[in-house]
This record gives structure tokens, C-alpha cells and sequence, in this order.
């Protein structure tokens, strides 16, 4: 296939593509260059079927870049328009290590990480882990707060993509039901926000899935020294609102938000307010 063929048939703007690992290609947006001045923002998106760097802040980064910052959006392994190979294990401790790289290769020495979902847990992981690298973190509804066992079962969203994956469902009707307990308002769920994750899910392989592990902070969380924007939705069908107040009694510099007009995306749902509370937090 041609590379105009590529561009014309790919669900997502295609953007550039870096080797990680010496083996895969990871796919990434980018506006800007690394400034001394400011740190780089990078936008880490969850782990639904389908999703990537785009389909998650295409509402977000632009803004971000219009008021001067380096925004880096990349694609997960396993993700978007990246490499999907199904003999590996996708942990969130490989997402922080070819992360820690995708910097390298940028020449990026400080960053703020603004994570969802399994980017929230991915972003907390990296700043306990490279903490001199994370000026800021920002996280929406991040995994990675308390054991799953304590509280996974009561989540309709997780159940309901759970059988979504474990049926390896590729109807629209069944991919729309899924993302409607992503939201507090089903109609947000388009035709063409379905166009950018249903091409996506269909060519990842079941390892992406099956072998997810994601590390578990619990006390840990109060190791964070940076300054951290907790924001979550209170109809998220995912990861229980009450986790905003426990990242609050741990983390020593923490802002929380908590919005009765979000559900799981609050980035996508209410993205102007979203740009605006991040960029108050960035100031």
C-alpha cells in the first residue's frame, strides 16, 4: 500500500512514527519543539478498545499548543496507528519504559503528563518512577488507586467491556453500546467518533487485552512530590469517583476536581472547561 493510500484509509490523521525498543514503530502527534522554558506535555490515553492518542484529545492539544507549549500525543503500543505485536506483554511498566524512551529520542528532560484512565495510571507510574523528569502531573479518572478486587465488580462500564472484548464483538451497534457507558451523555457517542476507534479495535490483537497489568499505588501515591490535577467524572462507569478523594488524602499536592457533567471522558466531554482547569494548573 502506497503511503497516500495509508493517509486516505486511516481512521486517525496520520502523524509521525518513531523505533522503540530497537523493534516497533510507536506513532505519535507532535506540535512544537522541547523548550528550556516550559515543559513538554504529553497526552497518555486509556486502554478501551479502539483508542489512541487522537481519539482521546483531539479536543485538547491543539489548544495547548496555541498558548506555546510542546505537545507530544502518542499511540501506545498496541494502540492507534502504532505497533500491535501479539507476543508481548502490555503492561503498564512497558507503556512507562518505551514512554521514558520516546523522551529520550525527543530530547524532552521535562515534562507534564496528562493522563486518562490507563494514562492516569501509566502517568502516576512514571512520575514514581522518574521523578526528577515530571514537573506536573494531571490525571482523568486514572487507574492504579486501590486493588480492582475492592471494587471492579461494581462497574457496569468494565463488565460491559469486558464482554465486549472476551466476544470479540466488531458490530457498530455493540461498539456504541460500550462507549455509551463511557459518557453521561449517550448522544456525544457519533457515527465519527466511532470511525476513529472500531478500525483501531479490530486490528489489535487479544494480548493488547489479555495480558494488561496495571501496577496497583495505593499508599504509594504519597511519594508524589509534584504538584497534581485530579480530575474525574461523577457518572464515571469505570473507576469509582471516591478514588478522586483517596488520590486527595495521599497526595500532598493535590487539586481535585469532580464534575456531575462527565462520565469517564471528561477531556471529551466537557473539553473547554477541561483546557481551561488545565491550563490554570500549568500557570
Amino acid at each position: 500500500m502506497s503511503l497516500q493510500s495509508a493517509v486516505l484509509s486511516s481512521p486517525i490523521p496520520v502523524g509521525n512514527f518513531l523505533e522503540v525498543q530497537d523493534t516497533y514503530r510507536l506513532h505519535y502527534h507532535e506540535i512544537g519543539q522541547a523548550n528550556a522554558d516550559r515543559p513538554s506535555l504529553l497526552f497518555l490515553h486509556g486502554s478501551g478498545p479502539g483508542a489512541s492518542g487522537y481519539s482521546n484529545f483531539h479536543l485538547n492539544y491543539r489548544y495547548f499548543a496555541e498558548q506555546g507549549y510542546h505537545v507530544l500525543v502518542p499511540d501506545y503500543l498496541g494502540y492507534g496507528l502504532s505497533d500491535k505485536p501479539d507476543d508481548i506483554e502490555y503492561t503498564s511498566t512497558l507503556h512507562v519504559e518505551v514512554l521514558r524512551e520516546f523522551l529520550q529520542k525527543k530530547n524532552v528532560t521535562r515534562v507534564v503528563l496528562v493522563g486518562n484512565s490507563l494514562g492516569g495510571s501509566i502517568a502516576f507510574q512514571f512520575g514514581l518512577t522518574y521523578p526528577e523528569q515530571v514537573a506536573k502531573l494531571v490525571v482523568m479518572g486514572p487507574g492504579g488507586v486501590e486493588a480492582p478486587e475492592l471494587w471492579a465488580g461494581q462497574m457496569s462500564g468494565l463488565r460491559c467491556m469486558g464482554a465486549f472484548i472476551q466476544g470479540r464483538k466488531t458490530d457498530k451497534g455493540s461498539f456504541r453500546e460500550l462507549l455509551h457507558h463511557i459518557v453521561a451523555s449517550p448522544e456525544m457517542i457519533t457515527d465519527e467518533l466511532i470511525d476513529t476507534r472500531l478500525p483501531v479495535w479490530l486490528e489489535q490483537p487479544m494480548a493488547v487485552f489479555s495480558t494488561m497489568k496495571v501496577e496497583v499505588f495505593a499508599e504509594r501515591l504519597a511519594e508524589l512530590k509534584m504538584p497534581v490535577l485530579c480530575l474525574w467524572g461523577q457518572k464515571d462507569n469505570f473507576l469509582p469517583v471516591r478514588h478522586a478523594l483517596v488520590v486527595a488524602g495521599l497526595v500532598g499536592n493535590a487539586r481535585v476536581i469532580i464534575s456531575t457533567g462527565s462520565g469517564h471522558w471528561f477531556m471529551l466531554e466537557e473539553p473547554d472547561y477541561f483546557n481551561q482547569e488545565v491550563l490554570s494548573f500549568l500557570g
